[in-house]
This record gives structure tokens, C-alpha cells and sequence, in this order.
């Protein structure tokens, strides 16, 4: 008689590979925890963009220009969002060289929902990342608003994008980065987003050359409500900015957030106060100013410093970045126009080189990558000075580019008419 055994053995194990077997698969290295929190703070950074910085920035501008703004920054939004995804990622992130990404994820080539950054997939990461690139051009729109082309700003933006803001991502954040293995401290983008920002928006401002009527005849801002509004969501959508910028759920997110809320307000109070000493009022559009730099200048530092820490560093920039505007504009009468480069870049650079000091465990803070404070200070101080170069002189090559090819500023007429008209052929005719 022919034994059942083997095929009993046979049954047995195809049922336990069919059906078993997944009882015991390895589990996935992503945390769901993370992965919700990351989820938000990807909104939240979005938020900043569309509709925070447009509506800051639509509020501060003259009614007639109200729709360009408004459409600067959404199209250049889309913009970096497509070319995020065809090359930008992979060359701010992808590559071992220590300056330049490649172009081995272009397209996001070898991108599965199984791939992970940390305890994320590596989709969010993209995502998250790709608010940055979105906002970080659109933060140079302040600089040259009623007066550049709209063909210009697209140019430009997508030249930018590529060859300042790219490179300098992977210097920083790349596992490959020089100043990253430098022992460089920036967590959401000191370097990254506001010095780069920051010094192209004060190149350009001076290359586009003033408004008419600059510094004399100039409006005030058509609606400070509209400003306080959009410079409200942009508070709301730091703490994303900021605290994702952790990449995880938990106690660093938490101190994070913490730090970057109070250094907002330390600002704000501050620069209200200087502005009533100065000038007799406290303005709305002040206060709404001292917030975003508070913002700006505790972002580097926001992973490393304290409660203590943060009140210093929104207490000085509240002082240093109303100064700043002032020196710009009334000194070097540069013409930029919502103060990029004295609120986002300076308040960028401050913070980026304050945290070698403030992050001292005496004032609450969590340490520095390196023994000594004015080591870390030096290697802080390095890092900005070359991006700083590297941003003006790019800068400076796409300015001329975009003159020879589409042009670079509205002729005078077009100016008078105001661009909503001339460049979009659209007005709101509520304002």
C-alpha cells in the first residue's frame, strides 16, 4: 500500500507558505505615528505657500498688482512641484559626490511605496520636501513685486531652483552633504531656505531696479487685514516647517514646536515695541513683520535650542531685522520692496550662526555637533559665507540670462497700469 505521508507533508507546507507565512513577514520599518504626523506637517508647509505668503504678500502690495502676486505664487508653486518630481529631488537628495546630487531618481526612478526615509515612506519625504522647494522661490517674489515680468519670474524660479536651491539642499540635508559632514547645524532651512533666498532677493532687487517713485511716492500697503491674515497662516504652518523637520512624532517635535512659537512672539512684541518708540504707533503690518522674522531666524537653530534660547533669538530679531529694512531701503536704497533679504535672510543668518551659543544645555538647549562653541560658530560661519557666494554669483548669471532671452522688467506704461491687467488680463474689482 502507497504511503499518504509525503503527500501530507506536501499539503501541509503549501499551506503554511500560502497562509502562514505572512503571520510572521518582517515588519515594516515606517511608523504610523511618524508617517500621520509627517502627513501633516507636509499640509501644514504647504499652507505657508498657498494661501499663507500669497496673501502676505498680495496685502502689502498696491490693489492693482494684488492678482499678480497672487499668481506668482501659485504658478511657481506648480512649477516646483513638477520639477521636483522630474530631477530636482533627485538632485538635491540622490548621488554620493559631496556638491552635486545626480539624476539617478529622476522622475522618481526606483520610488516604491516600500521605500523609507527613517520611519516614513520615502513618498512623504518627497512630499514634505517639495513644500520647501515651492516656498523657497516663492519667498523671492517680495523682492521685485509690480514690476517684473511674469515670463521673467517663471525663468527665473526655474534657474534658481536648479542651480542655487538644489545644490545647497544637498550640502545640508544629504547624507553625501559637505557641510552636512562638515558638523553644520540647520534643521529647516536657516541656510537652505533664507540665507539662499534671502541674498538673491536683494540681488535682484538691485539688478531689477526700483519702483516708480521709490523711496518717496510710494503707497502704503492696500489692506494690512489681508496681511495679518496670510502672515497668521504662515505662523500656523511653521510649526510644520519646523517641527516635521524632525521627521518623526515625539519630544523633538515637541521642544521644536515650543521654541519656534515663542521665538514668533518674542519677535513680534519686540518689533512692536521698537516701531512705537521709533514712530509713535504700533502698526499691524509691524507686528505681523517681527512675527515672520522671529520665524525665519529660529528655524536653523529650532532642533538644538531651549525656551531661553528662543526668547533671545526672537528678541534680536525683532531689533536687527527692523533695523535691517531700514538700512536697505533708507541706506543702500535697494528697493526690496517686502523685505526679503533684512526679515528672511538676515534673521536666517542670525539664527544660523546663533545657535553655536544658544543651544548651550545652561539655557535648556540640546547641545552642538561640536566641542566648542566657537568651533561650531566657524563651521556655521562657513557654511553661510559660501552659500551666500554661491546664491549672489548664480544669481547675478540667471539675472542676465532672463534679460537676454524674455526680458527682465515691465516697461513704464504697464507699470502705471499695474500688472493685473497688463501682464494677466484679470482685476478684482472688489478691491
Amino acid at each position: 500500500m502507497v504511503s499518504l505521508l509525503p503527500l501530507k507533508k506536501l499539503v501541509l507546507t503549501t499551506f503554511a507558505l500560502l497562509f502562514a507565512a505572512p503571520l510572521f513577514a518582517q515588519e515594516s520599518t515606517t511608523d504610523s505615528g511618524d508617517t500621520a504626523w509627517m502627513l501633516v506637517s507636509t499640509c501644514l508647509v504647504l499652507l505657508m505657500t498657498l494661501p499663507g505668503l500669497a496673501l502676505f504678500y498680495a496685502g502689502l502690495v498696491r490693489s492693482k498688482n494684488i492678482l499678480s502676486v497672487l499668481m506668482h505664487c501659485f504658478s511657481v508653486a506648480c512649477m516646483a512641484s513638477v520639477m521636483w518630481v522630474a530631477f530636482l529631488y533627485s538632485f538635491a537628495f540622490k548621488g554620493t559626490n559631496a556638491y552635486f546630487g545626480d539624476l539617478s531618481a529622476a522622475f522618481l526612478k526606483g520610488v516604491t511605496t516600500e521605500s523609507t526615509i527613517g520611519t516614513i515612506p520615502e513618498t512623504v519625504f518627497i512630499m514634505f520636501q517639495m513644500t520647501f522647494a515651492i516656498i523657497t522661490p516663492s519667498l523671492i517674489i517680495g523682492a521685485f513685486v509690480e514690476r517684473m515680468k511674469f515670463s521673467a519670474v517663471m525663468l527665473f524660479s526655474a534657474l534658481w531652483l536648479t542651480f542655487v536651491y538644489a545644490p545647497a539642499v544637498h550640502w545640508v540635508w544629504s547624507d553625501a552633504g559637505w557641510m552636512l559632514e562638515n558638523g553644520t547645524i540647520d534643521l529647516a532651512g536657516g541656510i537652505v531656505v533664507h540665507a539662499t533666498a534671502g541674498v538673491s532677493a536683494l540681488i535682484l532687487a538691485k539688478m531689477v531696479g526700483p519702483r516708480r517713485g521709490f523711496p518717496k511716492t510710494l503707497t502704503p500697503p492696500h489692506s494690512p487685514s489681508l496681511v495679518m491674515i496670510g502672515a497668521s497662516l504662515l505662523w500656523f504652518g511653521w510649526f510644520g516647517f519646523n517641527a516635521g523637520s524632525q521627521l518623526s512624532a515625539g519630544g523633538s517635535a515637541g521642544m521644536t514646536m515650543l521654541v519656534t512659537h515663542i521665538s514668533a512672539a518674542t519677535a513680534s512684541l519686540t518689533w512692536m515695541v521698537v516701531e512705537k518708540i521709533r514712530t509713535g504707533k504700533a502698526g499691524l503690518v509691524g507686528i505681523v513683520t517681527g512675527m515672520v522674522a522671529g520665524l525665519a531666524s529660529i528655524t536653523p537653530a529650532s532642533g538644538n535650542v531651549g525656551p531661553m534660547g528662543a526668547i533671545i533669538i526672537g528678541l534680536l530679531a525683532g531689533i536687527i531685522c527692523y533695523f535691517a529694512c531700514d538700512f536697505i531701503k533708507s541706506k543702500l536704497r535697494i528697493d526690496d520692496s517686502l523685505d526679503v533679504f533684512a526679515v528672511h535672510g538676515v534673521g536666517g543668518i542670525m539664527g544660523t550662526l546663533l545657535v553655536s551659543f544658544l543651544a548651550a544645555e545652561v539655557l535648556g538647549g540640546g547641545g552642538i555637533n561640536k566641542d566648542t562653541a566657537m568651533t561650531q560658530f566657524m563651521i556655521q560661519a562657513l557654511g553661510v559665507g559660501v552659500t551666500l557666494v554661491w546664491s549672489a554669483v548664480v544669481t547675478i548669471i540667471i539675472v542676465f540670462i532672463c534679460k537676454a532671452t524674455v526680458g527682465l522688467r515691465v516697461d513704464e506704461q504697464t507699470e502705471e497700469e499695474g500688472l493685473d491687467l497688463a501682464e494677466h488680463g484679470e482685476k478684482d474689482y472688489n478691491l
